[in-house]
């Protein structure tokens, strides 16, 4: 019920030849499933301690609600609702036209975007503003590791070759993540990164990559 017909339509535009029969071995993982859970419900203790302190310090700086949440593309273009403290001012979706995009291709990157409030710019160095999305993790949504979730307008506008980031499950980090986070503008450098990690995948990589996540997070490099 929380999806609406556009996310609906973006999602059936994929080209059947891209949903794969034989799917990526990360997808039929027990192993990595049993770690996404456990990683999930560790996450979502720590998102629980957090969020009364944050929940002041928003609303002291940007009264409004705690949540935000938008609609994602996730294995296989399947439409969800992914989860993230608000990181910007009430109604950032309606003003986005008036802030000038500074990455290329199909996502939307401003290092000092306005709509950002104070709060906000802390929460995204830290990477504090993703742990709601341990919700996502434990309802099967995403994992721990994956690729990079698109939005539906984003997916709507894919040539051929960019399906196939479609083909795992979209993560809470990954490649993106590890070599250069907001600082990779460029959206084919995205979706390279992406196919990269199908490529590179195994139950080790994805300890590296989260180990790799952990301390670029406290070195808070390349987030903004």
């Amino acid at each position: 019920m929380f999806f609406s017909a556009n996310s609906q339509a973006a999602a059936a535009q994929i080209p059947a030849n891209y949903i794969q029969l034989n799917v990526h071995p990360s997808v039929l993982s027990k192993t990595k499933r049993l770690l996404d859970i456990i990683g999930a419900l560790v996450g979502l203790v720590i998102t629980a301690l957090i969020t009364i302190p944050i929940v002041i310090a928003m609303q002291l700086d940007n009264p409004g609600p705690v949540f935000y949440s938008q609609i994602r593309c996730g294995l296989n273009g399947k439409p969800f609702r992914i989860w993230k403290f608000r990181s910007m001012v009430v109604g950032a979706d309606q003003k986005k036209h008036l802030v000038k995009n500074q990455a290329q291709g199909y996502i939307f990157k401003n290092k000092n975007d306005p709509r950002v409030t104070r709060v906000g710019r802390f929460l995204r160095r830290t990477s504090l503003d993703e742990f709601p999305q341990f919700w996502n993790v434990l309802m099967g949504e995403m994992s721990l590791v994956g690729t990079r979730p698109p939005t539906p307008d984003e997916v709507a506008r894919y040539e051929q070759h960019h399906y196939q980031r479609l083909l795992v499950k979209p993560g809470m980090t990954g490649e993106w993540q590890v070599k250069g986070r907001s600082a990779v503008i460029d959206f084919e450098d995205i979706v390279r990164l992406d196919l990269d990690y199908q490529l590179r995948w195994s139950h080790f990589y994805d300890l590296y990559l989260i180990l790799k996540t952990i301390g670029i997070v406290l070195a808070r490099k390349g987030a903004y």
